[in-house]
């Protein structure tokens, strides 16, 4: 049989309560269970001794017969001092999801466009003041810029 050490959800709706149960892997998660090892209750503060309570030495039987632990339930173990830590690999952790990027992509180009619409007007203004540099004397564009 598979065993799992693992959290069933009791509790009402938004009001969470587990229970730390040894279960075959096969049954539902808040279904049948072999032994009630412990319970979880989220709701606490994290430093309250109330928030994890477990009986280690059933913990320690069902370790010793081959029971897997889940995630969660591991991540409590180590933190009592009952497993070593596990090195965990989350490469994807940083990344922002698809629509943060597609955000992100649209504010760029934004910033871009709006970069390109503050540049061409100065652009504009270059050469026209280098231009009667260039050629004729100041006084003779002064004159043509009146009339046009």
């Amino acid at each position: 049989m598979a065993m799992k050490i693992r959290l069933a959800r009791g509790g009402s709706k938004k009001r969470p309560f587990y229970r730390i149960v040894a279960a075959d892997s096969r049954m539902p998660r808040d279904g049948r269970f072999i032994e009630k090892l412990g319970t979880y209750n989220p709701l606490l503060p994290k430093d309250s001794e109330e928030r994890v309570k477990m009986d280690m030495e059933r913990v320690q039987y069902w370790l010793g017969q081959g029971a897997q632990t889940t995630d969660r339930v591991s991540r409590m173990l180590e933190a009592a001092g009952v497993l070593e830590k596990k090195e965990r690999n989350n490469p994807k952790k940083g990344t922002p999801g698809k629509a943060a990027q597609e955000r992100a992509e649209a504010k760029a180009t934004k910033a871009a466009e709006a970069a390109e619409a503050a540049a061409a007007p100065a652009e504009e203004e270059a050469p026209a003041a280098e231009a009667p540099a260039e050629g004729a004397p100041a006084e003779e564009t002064a004159a043509e810029e009146t009339t046009e």
